[in-house]
Formats: structure tokens, sequence, C-alpha cells
């Protein structure tokens, strides 16, 4: 195979994380061409309705994937997160690479942290899952929805009266933003998306050649930890419509796993959240332990 084409969405963001693995490609594979082809989701389309009230999966995925299925481009990069956990028929993660850091950061103009935001002070965010997490921990806020690529988000932010908004951490720091983070929310207490910060590449699963280029790019430590969170995520049947997050962390001597998880309700009046570990032996082990931690919750009324 010495042509490949990359699909992914047209964000700043997705052309970074798709020039990320054409620059791994190439620097694996001397001789290999590598191209990128932009394709627009119907979750890029309809950017003023909010997420959780849009029916359906793959809202920054499906027309991806489809344009994979017909062979019109050969792998797809997408931020993991967005992914639904039951991928189409003849599709297949084929690799993650290297997580970037899960967490979610809190941007405020005046470089306050969650605990000193003002009593009723306006917070950003399109997720359910910070919605819920915000207001359990801080029943006073106002959380307002807000849609768009990072940058278009940031700006609304800074065009609006409120005080803050809520980003994950990782597409701050691949897009050189970092500075406009001024607190860093600990995953363990604030529950990142399933997936969140790690890039997966789909590609046909019949297509062993390009797995095998694929193969130098994949982490197995990343792999092990999405791959629990995104089991957790497939037993609740979760997603956009769902308040719930998860994070799984290799100890660091590689000998255990854990993964916290919670579920809420949109309000965050009530949320539940349980931690399991294991003995870490693999991603079949690291699924089964997101599944036993799903059965936990949903036994304490998840």
């Amino acid at each position: 195979m010495s042509r490949i084409v990359i699909g992914t969405r047209g964000s700043p963001l997705a052309a970074w994380q798709a020039d990320f693995v054409r620059t791994a490609l190439l620097a694996e594979h001397e001789g290999l061409e590598v191209d990128v082809q932009v394709i627009r989701t119907r979750g890029d389309q309809a950017v003023q309705a909010p997420l959780h009230a849009m029916e359906g999966k793959g809202l920054f995925t499906k027309e991806i994937e489809n344009a994979l299925l017909a062979g019109t481009i050969d792998l797809a990069v997408h931020s993991l997160k967005d992914l639904p956990t039951d991928l189409p028929d003849g599709l297949d993660l084929a690799a993650v690479a290297a997580r970037e850091d899960p967490a979610d950061v809190l941007v405020c103009g005046e470089g306050l942290t969650l605990a000193t935001l003002p009593q009723g002070a306006e917070v950003l965010t399109g997720s359910l899952r910070r919605r819920a997490q915000l207001m359990h921990l801080r029943r006073d806020l106002k959380v307002s929805p807000v849609r768009g690529n990072v940058q278009t988000r940031l700006r609304k932010l800074d065009e609006s009266d409120a005080e803050a908004m809520v980003l994950a951490r990782a597409g701050l720091s691949r897009l050189g933003l970092l500075d406009r983070a001024t607190e860093r929310l600990d995953p363990a207490e604030f529950l990142p998306a399933c997936g969140q910060g790690a890039l997966g590449i789909e590609t046909r699963g019949d297509d062993a050649s390009l797995r095998e280029l694929l193969a130098p790019l994949d982490d197995a430590a990343s792999r092990s930890a999405v791959g629990a969170e995104r089991a957790f995520l497939a037993a609740l049947g979760g997603g956009c419509q769902v308040p719930m997050g998860a994070y799984a962390r290799i100890a660091g001597d590689g000998a255990a796993l854990t993964i916290t998880g919670m579920v809420a309700d949109i309000d965050g009046s009530r949320l539940l959240r349980r931690t399991v570990e294991a003995s870490f032996d693999g991603v079949a082990a690291a699924e089964s332990l997101g599944r036993r931690l799903a059965d936990r919750l949903r036994a304490d009324g998840g």
C-alpha cells in the first residue's frame, strides 16, 4: 500500500489530529503517500441544537464511517470520545494513539477556579456530563449550553457575560491554547468523557495491510484504559443524552488498572460514583473491569 487517504472532520482540532496521524505514518513508513479528506458530519452541520437533543448516535462519525465503508477513504481519525462503542459491521478500531491528559479544565477570564467562582456565576458547556458534575459540586451555578469548535466556544465565552467555561484539556493543548485554562479539574474527581484525550483510528476490518501499517501507532496502555471506559459506557448504554463519565488509569508499575465511573441526574441532584480495581492483564481484562463497574453502579440505582 503506497497511498492512504485519511477521513476527518473539518475543525482545526480535527485537522490537527489527522495531521498528527499522517505525520506519524510518514515517519514510520518511507515512501508512503498520505492524503487527508475533510468530511462534514451531521453534528458539524447542526451547530445550534444541543447535542443531547439530537437523535441518533454517531453525530460526528457516521458520514465519515459511510465514506470508509464505501472505500473513498482508507482510515478515519476520531476523538475517541465521539466514537460510538458499537461500530458498524465491517469497521474496526485499528489503533489508539498514546493518550493526552484526559482532564477537563476551567477557562475563566479572571483566572478564578471552580471553588472561587462568585455565587451564581454562569458557566458554559455543551456537555450534560459536565453540567451534572458542575451542578452537583456547586448548586448555585448557572450552567448554560454552548456549541461550536474550540475556538468558536472560546470566542463565545469572551463575547458573553458568562464567567467561565469547561473544555477538554487535550483540545486546548493540541491547539496551543492551554494558556486559556485557569484550573485543571482532577479527572479522578471531575470525571471526563469515556475515551477523552485519546485518538481512535478506524479502518475496514478486512484491511490487514493497513492494520499492519498502523501497528506502530497503537499504544497498549492507552487502548486498555479507554477500552475499560468504553466497555463501561456500552454496558450502561450511555451517550450524549446521558450524564456519565469514567476515568481508567494504570498504576505506575503497570500491575493494576483502576477505573472510576459516574452516572448522574441531568441537574446533578443525584450523582452515583464507584471505583473498582483489578490486576492489569491487557485489553480483554480491562474491558471486563469496565463492565464490572457498570454492574456495580446499576446495582446502586444507576
